[in-house]
């Protein structure tokens, strides 16, 4: 049986952003509430997952172009790629 191939974004990751705040950056400006957390590992920003009302982590990935975000959540230990929509544990 094959191993699955990483894609080059996730493959190129050399460290792990971590989130310095447990709060969505850009929600913690208006108001809202998130559901969880994911830390975009260009540029270390903290933003809500795709569950939240907001989904500004996947609005960030498009808008920027950063293609990998790690889970931010307590016990979770994942990244996902936009680019290629993989998904990996560490």
């Amino acid at each position: 049986m094959l191993k699955p191939t990483l894609c080059s974004h996730l493959s190129s990751l050399t460290e792990v952003r971590l989130a310095e705040e447990y709060v969505c950056e850009e929600c913690i400006k208006t108001g809202d509430s998130w559901v969880h957390l994911r830390t975009c590992q260009t540029c270390g920003t903290t933003l809500c997952c795709d569950s939240s009302p907001n989904t500004h982590a996947t609005k960030h990935s498009h808008a920027s172009g950063h293609p990998v975000v790690a889970s931010a959540e307590p016990g979770e230990r994942w990244f996902w790629c936009y680019v290629d929509e993989q998904m990996v544990g560490y």
